[in-house]
């Protein structure tokens, strides 16, 4: 089987957005795979090492096609009316971006009425300027855009992450899987998020997005990502990974196949003593890895219940 080429053309799109976010703007991305109608990514606004919860929604489009319809200083961009109805009324601002495969640039416009133009055909339109590119020129406006009063911020990172805590909800495991670059003073690294699905292999993947905590500790930092969940080491991956070094520091194995422990295993245990949340192993003296476990507290319980009353209208929030 052969991947069309339109599949390539959309993936360029999405990384080239990537790129721009996190090199020229220095803020957060995170692609959505799970699947969320017209929107393809989060970005989310960092002030230094501050994350406070200050997002925009991208909707991501690459390809050629979509700057043949010329506009005044820029390109008119179609969407149809069920993604209109639905970017107006997200609970983040919507940004559109236009990505051009030959001069390797992105383009970007917010959706807002101002910016949305009705067409004779009963459709929608929107300019988005040639000199509006995702670079370091992008970064005081889509701030502006980004902000609101903290209540709604944190409000807005609870409704953004509905899904993962009904996932829990119904009984699903969640992983988290950092990669930590150690020696790098930007506080470098990447995160992503996963249902465990308990057989062995790879988690299937819900979001990804890479950080720069600078100084920060991430053992500290994590938890407030997720302030809905309680989070702890993926206990699986820290058992195996404790008898490992177990085995590396006292266990031989002679040339007939015996094997002689100088201490059992509970006793080296107790002299290794460990931090709650800590890497797991280390990758050549450079990345520290770590999987946490993330379990439903009592604010994410609270908000699927006030969040079920609002959408519902129901007047008893309980059974």
């Amino acid at each position: 089987m052969r991947r069309p080429p339109s599949v390539k053309t959309e993936r360029g799109g999405v990384t080239a957005t990537q790129q721009a976010v996190q090199d020229k703007l220095k803020w957060i991305f995170r692609e959505q795979f799970v699947e969320d109608f017209g929107i393809d990514a989060q970005i989310e606004v960092v002030d230094g090492e501050m994350v406070e919860g200050r997002l925009l929604a991208v909707q991501i489009k690459s390809g050629e096609s979509y700057f043949n319809e010329s506009g005044p200083g820029g390109w008119w961009f179609r969407p149809d009316d069920d993604h209109v109805r639905y970017w107006m009324n997200h609970s983040l601002p919507v940004v559109v971006v236009l990505h051009h495969p030959a001069t390797k640039k992105c383009h970007w416009q917010l959706v807002k009425e101002s910016t949305l133009t009705g067409t004779s055909t009963g459709g929608w339109k929107i300019l988005v300027p040639e000199d509006n590119v995702l670079d370091e020129s992008a970064e005081a406006p889509l701030r502006a855009a980004a902000e609101a009063d903290p209540y709604v911020l944190r409000i807005r990172e609870l409704q953004l992450a509905r899904p993962w805590m009904e996932l829990l909800g119904s009984g699903q495991r969640l992983v988290i899987d950092i990669e930590e670059w150690i020696h790098k003073s930007s506080g470098r690294g990447s995160i992503s998020l996963g249902v465990d699905n308990e057989d062995g292999g790879s988690p299937t993947p819900l979001a990804t997005w890479g950080v720069y905590l600078g100084s920060s500790d991430y053992a500290e930092v994590v938890p407030t990502l997720f302030a809905w969940a309680d989070v702890s080491v993926y206990e699986e991956t820290y058992d195996d990974a404790d008898h490992e070094e177990y085995e590396a520091e006292c266990v031989t194995v002679d040339s007939e196949g015996d094997r002689f422990e100088s201490q059992d295993f509970a006793e080296w245990a107790a002299g290794h003593q460990r931090e709650e949340l800590r890497p797991y192993t280390n990758v050549a003296g450079e990345a520290d890895l770590w999987r946490l476990e993330l379990t439903l507290n009592d604010l994410g319980r609270s908000f699927l219940i006030v969040d079920r009353f609002a959408n519902l209208g129901l007047r008893q929030l309980t059974r």
